[in-house]
């Protein structure tokens, strides 16, 4: 028959084992928390920025508005970041394009090249967009600008977050 007892020796290793697990857990979750928690938080998605564009102003041709998101949470920090857009109107929709092109994240520009006009041009890798933001065939980019979800408030757009392009 075989005995269960737990010798001296082992009793030690297992309760100093147990004692060292417990400390360890202790330290280690704070740490845990703390790198997770910004990950767990609610963001204010759906804010409107204002941009100093006044609707009367705009016409068919694209316009860059540049607006500031002020303290915007990355994180543990807030900071005011410069975003930009390119704004236009079609009849009497305001279209709002992000300049930020699919292929590698570079900046488009209205009417860059000059033997593209009055399309986006890409100066990274020669990606072109139509003015509604589709991406031409043959071209670099992967899929259509982004779009910004606008609103008109006292004359002057508000920008919301990019949403895919509804216009292609």
């Amino acid at each position: 028959m075989m005995s269960n007892k737990v010798s001296r020796r082992q009793f030690m290793s297992y309760t100093l084992m147990g004692t060292g697990g417990f400390m360890a857990s202790a330290m280690l979750m704070p740490m845990i928390r703390f790198a997770i928690d910004p990950v767990l938080q609610s963001s204010d998605g759906g804010d409107f920025i204002p941009t100093p564009q006044k609707v009367d102003e705009l016409t068919e041709t694209p316009v860059r508005v540049d607006f500031t998101i002020k303290d915007r949470k990355d994180a543990w920090y807030k900071s005011d970041v410069a975003n930009t857009a390119w704004v236009y109107k079609d009849g009497d929709t305001v279209i709002a394009l992000s300049p930020v092109c699919k292929h590698l994240g570079c900046t488009v520009n209205w009417s860059g090249d000059e033997s593209h006009p009055n399309e986006y041009f890409c100066p990274c890798h020669g990606g072109r967009y139509k003015k509604n933001g589709e991406n031409v065939p043959g071209t670099p980019p992967t899929g259509p600008l982004d779009e910004y979800e606008v609103k008109v408030e006292g004359g002057l757009v508000y920008l919301g977050k990019t949403i895919p392009n509804t216009l292609v």
